[in-house]
């Protein structure tokens, strides 16, 4: 079974991509710059996050929403992914957590809102880290 579909049921519980999804996870895991538009609950989410567990590296998530990334992070640890976020409602304690996974190169996904991307100290941070690709979550983040 090739990995990507492996993944998909091991990690996300499915048998199958839904309609243009396997297209966009074989686009996206190759590296290529892909515009993904589909409708609220057709799985745009999966075609980045399989695309990040399938490369090196550190995916960085761009979301408005704080609620959206806090039930897409649980949704992925609980899967077993590692995964996590940086937001303004973040306890020290979940930051801490987030700054150390990315330090010792556990983190596959690291979401945040678009305002972060606007601090110095986080375009430092994602320089050190090793981001191998960046997936906009809403194309009003752009």
């Amino acid at each position: 079974m090739p990995r990507d579909l492996d993944l998909l049921q091991s990690v996300f519980g499915f048998d199958s991509f839904r309609p243009g999804q396997g297209e966009i996870v074989s686009a996206v895991t190759a590296g290529e710059n892909t515009l993904a538009i589909m409708p609220t609950g057709g799985g745009k989410s999966l075609c980045f996050q399989l695309p990040a567990l399938l490369r090196e590296g550190v995916t960085l998530v761009i979301s408005p929403l704080i609620a959206l990334m806090r039930d897409q992070v649980r949704a992925l640890k609980a899967a077993g992914v590692e995964a996590g976020a940086l937001t303004s409602g973040n306890t020290g304690e979940e930051t801490d957590a987030v700054f150390a996974a990315l330090s010792e190169g556990r983190l596959k996904l690291l979401y945040m809102a678009p305002e972060r991307l606007a601090s110095g100290g986080t375009l430092n941070l994602l320089r050190r880290t090793g981001v191998s690709m960046i997936a906009v979550d809403e194309a009003h983040c752009v």
